[in-house]
This record gives structure tokens, sequence and C-alpha cells, in this order.
């Protein structure tokens, strides 16, 4: 005996304790197999009941962070698409073995695969979690461990650094990923400060009112309208929206949803704590819009009568019950934690069912660039809080719009601050110069008009009475022509 335990003191002070945990875990793994037969299995898939399973979701961001010596192969890589040289990350290799060890136990998880349908137009990659444990370890699991794993991924999923954009890919019906990755946040936006507040205030109590949410009978959302001309900093300030909450973004173009029932699963298969966006959605699709008046109606009747009938008989699209539907009905409760957000430059088109709250609970308009947003735009983009040029951009600011768009496109063309206010201030001049001269043009048109009108107007009447004046000489031809047939019978007569 005190041989074997100078042998094993010896063994713990040479081998380094990654390689005894691996021959532990071996070892135990041997015994058990030969000497008892105490193993259970759970599987937790990658869907339950239909949908999507947040267990296993919750399972594929925990593992990661519990690989081993004992873990004999990897899947590495990253999607950063802007940054070739980014760190790789790890996954999960299908086959591969994590080991956990939670609270004196321990537990064997097992990626596996299996091709279901194989060879048919709706086959599709299964994957599951295998979890094995002790027989008397099956309710430690569903209580303690489970739930430990859960409140992990959510603590990762809180903290990381990381975001991806989404794209719901309408071939496949499912989201494609990719890494978000825009600079715009709160300290760079052109707005007005008081306006910006007035956001972060809003966003930051949201998160932390879970339980209000609840007590009240609510689903845990957030509806959003953002509405301006274009270039007015609409999707720069989703993507503050999104590095300020740290939320991923999923963003929906509703040309691609085929139905109602398809936008259902769309709905279903985003996760918590995330952004769902439809940008320009006057522009997406007839559900959104009010009803057109007669003329708008004739007018565009013939442009879209042979897409609508296409669609209709194959692809239905989406109704405007559907989109509120899923915006604020039974489905909108599928998820917690939830921004929607929705975007467009004519308000006015948006049906107004759409915009009331519990739908959209706040509208925010995106105006042009005041000088406040041009102050800080000189700041980010020339490195400039003072120049005796602001005084007049202020003032050609209160007389011509330009968006936070155009400031920036002029600001950046140059790091001379003087060359680059000097090439603002034109900008300008260039633009009320432009809607002077469209105005006068517009002046104009009703006068052109009526004149045209006028001579149309003469035109026809003088075709009208040329008309007639042909019609009554045919039918004076005519009449001679009787007449000179009558004679010429009654001499016929006289001679017989």
């Amino acid at each position: 005996m005190l041989r074997f335990s100078t042998f094993f003191m010896v063994f713990g002070n040479i081998i380094p304790s990654a390689i005894r945990e691996a021959i532990g875990d071996w070892l135990h793994g041997l015994f058990s197999r030969i000497f008892f037969d105490s193993e259970f299995t759970f599987n937790i898939e990658d869907t339950w009941q239909h949908f999507h399973n947040e267990t296993y979701r919750a399972v594929g961001v925990y593992l990661p962070t519990r690989i081993g010596p004992s873990t004999a192969s990897l899947v590495i890589g990253h999607n950063d698409h802007n940054d070739i040289m980014a760190p790789v990350q790890p996954a999960i290799a299908v086959g591969s073995t994590i080991v956990d060890h939670f609270q004196g136990h321990r537990f064997e998880w097992v990626l596996c695969e299996k091709n279901e349908n194989p060879g048919s137009f709706n086959s599709r990659k299964k994957r599951w979690y295998k979890l094995k444990c002790r027989k008397k370890n099956r309710e430690f699991v569903t209580e303690t461990y489970i739930p430990h794993v859960c409140r992990a991924a959510d603590e990762i999923i809180k903290e990381r650094d990381g975001l991806s954009i989404f794209t719901y890919n309408k071939d496949d019906a499912y989201w494609d990923a990719t890494v978000f990755k825009h600079p715009s946040t709160f300290e760079t936006l052109a707005m007005d400060p008081a306006q910006k507040q007035e956001i972060i205030s809003d966003l930051d109590l949201f998160v932390q009112r879970k339980d209000f949410f609840r007590s009240v009978g609510r689903a845990w959302k957030r509806g959003y309208l953002l509405y301006g001309p274009p270039g007015t900093g609409k999707s720069s300030l989703v993507a503050a929206i999104a590095n300020h909450l740290k939320f991923n973004v999923y963003d929906l173009q509703l040309q691609s949803v085929k139905s109602d029932s398809d936008l259902r699963t769309v709905l279903t298969a985003t996760t918590n704590r995330s952004i769902l966006l439809l940008e320009d959605v006057d522009c997406s699709s007839k559900s959104t819009e009010t009803k057109l008046s007669k003329e708008e109606e004739d007018k565009h009747k013939d442009k879209h009568k042979q897409r609508d009938e296409k669609k209709s008989s194959i692809n239905p699209g989406v109704t405007l019950s559907g989109l509120l539907n899923f915006i604020d009905g039974l489905w909108s409760t599928c998820g917690d934690e939830r921004i929607i957000i929705l975007t467009t430059n004519h308000k006015e088109k948006l049906d107004p069912a759409l915009l009331r709250p519990g739908r959209m609970d706040v509208h925010i308009h995106m105006g042009y660039c005041s000088f406040a947003g041009f102050v800080l735009l000189a700041d980010k983009y020339l490195g400039v809080k003072e120049h005796s040029l602001f005084k007049v951009i202020e003032a050609w600011m209160q007389k011509v719009a330009v968006t936070p768009a155009e400031v920036a496109q002029q600001l950046m063309k140059t790091n001379d601050a003087q060359v680059a206010l000097d090439g603002l201030i034109q900008f300008c001049k260039n633009k009320e110069k432009e809607k002077a001269e469209a105005a006068a043009a517009a002046a104009k048109a009703p006068v052109v008009t009526a004149e045209l009108q006028a001579e149309e107007v003469s035109k026809k009447s003088e075709a009208t009475a040329t008309e007639k004046d042909i019609s009554s000489q045919s039918e004076s031809q005519s009449g001679d022509s009787s007449s000179s047939s009558s004679s010429s019978s009654s001499d016929d007569d006289d001679e017989d």
C-alpha cells in the first residue's frame, strides 16, 4: 500500500492536472461500462414542437466554454467579412465529446447529426445534443443542471462583444447570419440632443421592465416607427439602438415572405433580445398602405394587374391582417425582450391601424440636419468644434433643408476644415438655387398647360367644323344624285 501511495504521489507531481483529468475521465467511463449499467441519456433536439428549441440554443452557447483536454475535435473559424485576421472562434464538432463537471457530478455531451428524408425535396439535417449522466442524477439534471446551463448561456449572450445581423432566406425558410459591425452609436448620431436622450431613456426603461409587462398582461416588446426623408439617419439610428442594447438584428423584407403563415414562421424563428427590422415598409407590401383614391387606383391598376394575378394564384403575399397579428396579435407573444422597428419615408402612406400605440409605441421623426447635428458632424469628420464659418452655415441651414447624409458627404471630401466648410456653404447655395428654379418652373407650368389646352380646344373645334362641312357637302351631293335618278326614271316612264 505504501508503494502504491508513493507511486500515485509521484504520478500526481509529474503528470499535469489536465492529463490526470483526462485519464480519470477515461477510467471512469471504462469502469462504468464494465461494472455498471447506470447511464441515462437526454436528447436535446434542435426543434421542439415544430419550433426552434431554446434549450438547444442555450447548450450551443454554453458548451464552447467547457472545452477541455478530453475534447477530441473542434470546429474553428469566424464570419467577420470585414477582418480576415479576426480571432477564430471554437464550435462543437459533430460526434465530438465534451465533458463538464458541475457540483461534483460528471456530464458527457455529444453533438449528433443525421439527414431526415434523404433524397427527397424536404430533406434537411437534424441535429441534437446527447447528454449522458448517472441514472440517479436524472432529477438533478432537469431541476438544477439544465437551468444552470441556460442561465450561463443567457449571461454569455448579454456580455457578448460581437453582434449578428440576420437576413431571411426565403428559399430555405431560414435566417442567414453575418457579423454586425456598424460603427454608429448614440454618441455619433447627428440628432437633437434632447430627442436622443429621450430615446436612450425609453430603451433603458424597456429592458428593465420585464416584471411590469407581465403584471399588466402585455408582451415584453416595444415598437418604434422611424419616419422622414431619405438620408436623415434612420438606418444609423437602428444600428445605434442595436449597439446600445447589444441586440442582434433581424432584417426582414416583406417581399421575401410568401404568406401570413410564413410570416408567423419567421417570427418564431427569431430569438429573444433582438431587433426585428422592416425597412421602407411603405414600399414593401400593399398590406401596409392606405386605400388609394379612384384616380390613383386606375393609374396603378394596369401596371400591377398581371403581377397581382400571378401573386394571388401562386404567392398570396402578406395581408394587413397578417402583419398586424404579427406585430400585436397572439403570435407577437412568441418571444420576450424584442424591439420591432419600422422605417418609412412616407408615414402618410401607412394604414392608421399599423400606427396605433401597442403596435408602434414610439414615433420618431428623422428630420433634416439641425445646426446642433452639424456641429457634431464637424467634430466627427474634421475634428473642429468652433470655426468662423459656423455662423454662416447656421444661417444657411435655417433657409435650406439638408440631410445629415448630405452634410457628411460634403465634410468628408477633404481634411482641410476651411475647404470642407466652404464646400458645404456652396452646396447650400446650389440647393437653394435649384429649389428656386424648380418653383419658377412649377409656377409657369399651369400657364403653359392652359395655353396648350386652349389651342387643343381650338383645333378640335376647327376639326369638328370641317367634318360638318364635309358631311353637309356629302349629303348635298347625295341629294342631287337622288334627284337626277328620279328625273331619269320619270323620263323612262314617259317613253314607255
